[in-house]
């Protein structure tokens, strides 16, 4: 799996330009959205801006707040006239091809600044949140513009749900799903949505690893037998980090993933390689507890890679104020696994289960509050 999305950006802005390329003898200006408050003219220029601002993020690892700089399609005092409607359409074409070219060049591990959730986002996470404005909006222009109703290709829909909207629970069709989850459709046994966010994985930072939140898209992949587009050590990733990815799609399709309490891929990020994977079997339950478990390739064993990212993980979810306890269990004969919990402050309380085959540890909010 090695994707960037730039191909994705290009099909979505090809699509869209010539769909609307179809109206271009009409008022734009004069004409709304859909269910919109802007004009199709405005919401043309919002397609634009959206597309430069993330090459724009992307290509400027921005860290803290977007790149201040903005395209103008109303014309200028020195002699640029406005934007008509077919220029409308090159100017997405061109912001489009910039933000393609971005996100081919940009390394797999960038990060740039986006304000939700979680502050950040990969190129993956940017390619996705490009489309969807892209297909969203030629919906409400075509809508406003009396077009036959838009329907893009189903496997742009299915990039986007599957890597910015993983709260989701997939519905009948992608194309239906994402208009349900960004407001715009009913769904059949879903409440009508008035509010809506997307939502970037998540990435926590240890002192020589970066734990990277897995989304559907790659959950997938790597429970396909494939990589989920990290360079791995070698032997990786294994078994246990397969199954956890396929843990993670279950949940996902019921509607019952919640993203950040979802699997983490444990990169080292001197050399980009994947070394292991580690997160937790569901949301905390009512008493506050939340199950971790964890695995490594083997070559990274013994250089105190899991215990790092275990007290990584650990202190974050306890920070949480709906999390009290954090527990694991273990094979009584795995000693070394035992050693890790232990190292990063997990207390052995009782034997896990009925036979006396596995222990369980945990570790209490009371030692970080």
């Amino acid at each position: 799996m090695r994707i960037t999305g730039g191909e994705q950006v290009r099909q979505a802005v090809t699509d869209a330009v010539t769909v609307l390329g179809t109206a271009t003898e009409r008022d734009w200006g004069a004409t709304r959205a859909g269910s919109l408050e802007w004009s199709c003219r405005e919401t043309a220029a919002h397609i634009a801006s959206d597309l430069i601002a993330y090459a724009g993020n992307l290509a400027g690892r921005a860290q803290d707040a977007y790149v201040p700089f903005q395209i103008n399609v109303d014309g200028s005092d020195d002699g640029l006239d406005p934007a008509d409607n077919a220029g409308l359409l090159h100017v997405i074409e061109t912001t489009g091809a910039l933000f393609t070219a971005t996100l081919d060049t940009t390394p797999r591990a960038t990060r740039a600044f986006h304000p939700y959730p979680f502050r950040s986002a990969n190129r993956e996470g940017f390619a996705a949140m490009g489309i969807a404005e892209v297909l969203l909006h030629t919906h409400d222009m075509a809508e406003g513009l009396g077009l036959p109703p838009y329907q893009p290709p189903a496997d742009l829909c299915a990039f986007v749900l599957t890597r910015i909207f993983p709260h989701v629970r997939p519905g009948p069709d992608h194309w239906t799903t994402l208009l349900w989850a960004t407001g715009r459709a009913d769904l059949p046994g879903r409440p009508r949505l008035t509010e809506w966010r997307w939502s970037n994985n998540l990435v926590l930072p240890a002192e020589r690893l970066t734990l990277e939140g897995v989304t559907p898209a790659v959950a997938a992949d790597l429970a396909a037998g494939g990589d989920g587009g990290f360079d791995w050590l070698a032997g990786g990733p294994i078994d246990g980090t397969r199954e956890g990815a396929g843990l993670l799609l279950k949940q996902y399709e019921a509607g019952t993933h919640r993203p950040e309490w979802g699997m983490y891929v444990l990169v080292r990020p001197d050399d980009d390689r994947a070394l292991g994977a580690m997160g937790f079997h569901g949301v905390p339950d009512a008493d506050g507890r939340v199950e971790i478990g964890y695995d490594l390739t083997e070559p990274a064993r013994g250089h105190g890679y899991a215990t790092e990212a275990l007290r990584t993980l650990a202190a974050w979810a306890l920070s949480r104020e709906e999390v009290e306890i954090v527990f694991a269990t273990v094979e009584r004969e795995n000693t070394k696994s035992q050693a890790v919990l232990e190292r990063a402050g997990f207390t052995r309380v009782s034997a896990a289960d009925d036979d006396g085959g596995l222990y369980a540890y945990e570790l209490r909010a009371s030692r970080y509050r």
